[in-house]
C-alpha cells in the first residue's frame, strides 16, 4: 500500500503543477528589490547607449540615423581592432598569471598550517586590491619612468644596459602596464582561492599524504578539484577586469605611446569625450559588453558543465 500510494502521490503532482504562488516563487521576491535597482542603473543606461550606437551625434547638435555604420566603422577601423587586440594581450596578465599566482599560494597556504604570521603575510599580498588604482598608477608611473626607482636598481646591479623609458617603449608599454594589472589582482584570486581551500576537508588531505602524495600530487589531486567553483569565480572577475581595463592604461600612459596601449575603454573615452563622435563610442561601448558577457557566460557555462 505505501509503494502506491507514493506512486499516486508521483501521479498527483505531475498532473497538477505549482502554482504562481507556490512557495519555490517567493526567493525570487526577494531579488525583485535588487534586480530593479540593477536594472535602473546597469541595464537601462547599457539600453540606452546600444539606442545611441545606431545615430550620428556629437552630443550636442540633433543626432542623424546611422543604423549599423557606427559598427561596420569598428570592424573596419584598424585602431580599434588593435585596443581589442591589447585587451586579450592584458588578459595573461590580468587573468592567467594571478590565477596562477594565486593557485601557487593557495597550494603553499594547504600545505602551512597555522604558521605564525600568515594572516599578516596576507595582508600584505592583498594590499594591492584596497588601495585606489588611480594611486597605483601614478605610483607606478613614477617607478617606470626615465631615470626611476626600477632603472635605477638596474644600474646598481650592473644591468643598466636596460634601463629605458619604460611606459615610452612602443613594444614594452603594454607589457609594463600589465606587471602592474598582474600585481593589483593576484590578491583577489590568492584570497578566492584560500578561502576554497579552507572549506576543503582536512581528511581529503590526510588520506593523500596517507597513500604518499607528495605537494604536487597532493595539488592536482585534493586541492585543484576543491577550488573548481573558486576558480570560476576568479577567471571571470579578472577577464572582465582585463577586457574593460581603463584606469590603469589612462593613468600610466594614456594610450600611448602611439597607439601601443589603447583599450576599448579609452576608446570610448577619447571619442565620447574628446572628438565628440557620441555614436561611435556608444558603439565600442555595446561591442565591449556583448563581449564581457559573451566571455563570461562562456567560462560560468563551462564551469558549471565541469562540476556536474
Amino acid at each position: 500500500m505505501s509503494q502506491e500510494a507514493e506512486q499516486h502521490a508521483l501521479r498527483s503532482r505531475r498532473s497538477h503543477p505549482r502554482s504562481p504562488g507556490e512557495p519555490r516563487l517567493v526567493p525570487y521576491l526577494y531579488l525583485l528589490p535588487a534586480l530593479g535597482l540593477y536594472a535602473v542603473f546597469a541595464l537601462a543606461p547599457l539600453g540606452h547607449a546600444a539606442w545611441l550606437s545606431f545615430f550620428n551625434w556629437d552630443g550636442v547638435t540633433p543626432a542623424t540615423w546611422a543604423g549599423f555604420g557606427n559598427y561596420r566603422a569598428i570592424l573596419s577601423d584598424p585602431q580599434i581592432r588593435s585596443a581589442f587586440v591589447h585587451s586579450f594581450v592584458l588578459v595573461i596578465f590580468y587573468c592567467v598569471i594571478p590565477v596562477l599566482v594565486g593557485l601557487l599560494l593557495a597550494g603553499i597556504f594547504s600545505r602551512a598550517g597555522s604558521v605564525r604570521g600568515l594572516s599578516g603575510f596576507r595582508t600584505v599580498l592583498f594590499l594591492p586590491q584596497v588601495i585606489p588604482t588611480v594611486a597605483l598608477a601614478v605610483t607606478w608611473r613614477w617607478i617606470f619612468g626615465p631615470d626611476g626607482p626600477f632603472d635605477q636598481i638596474l644600474r646598481a646591479v650592473g644591468l643598466g644596459s636596460l634601463a629605458r623609458a619604460w611606459l615610452g617603449d612602443f613594444t614594452l608599454a603594454l607589457p609594463a602596464v600589465g606587471v602592474v594589472g598582474s600585481w593589483v589582482m593576484y590578491g583577489l584570486c590568492m584570497v578566492l582561492f584560500i578561502a576554497g581551500v579552507q572549506k576543503i576537508p582536512q581528511s581529503l588531505y590526510d588520506a593523500a599524504r596517507v597513500d604518499g602524495a607528495g605537494p604536487v600530487r597532493e595539488f592536482f589531486a585534493v586541492t585543484l578539484p576543491g577550488l573548481r567553483n573558486e576558480l570560476v569565480v576568479a577567471v571571470v572577475l579578472t577577464l572582465i577586469s582585463a577586457l574593460r581595463s581603463f584606469d590603469l592604461v589612462y593613468v600610466m600612459t594614456k594610450g600611448g605611446p602611439g597607439t601601443s596601449t589603447d583599450v576599448p575603454a579609452l576608446e570610448v573615452y577619447t571619442r565620447a569625450f574628446e572628438f565628440g563622435e557620441v555614436g561611435s563610442a556608444a558603439a565600442v561601448a555595446t561591442t565591449l559588453a556583448l563581449l564581457i558577457f559573451a566571455v563570461a557566460f562562456l567560462v560560468t557555462r563551462l564551469g558549471s558543465r565541469g562540476t556536474t
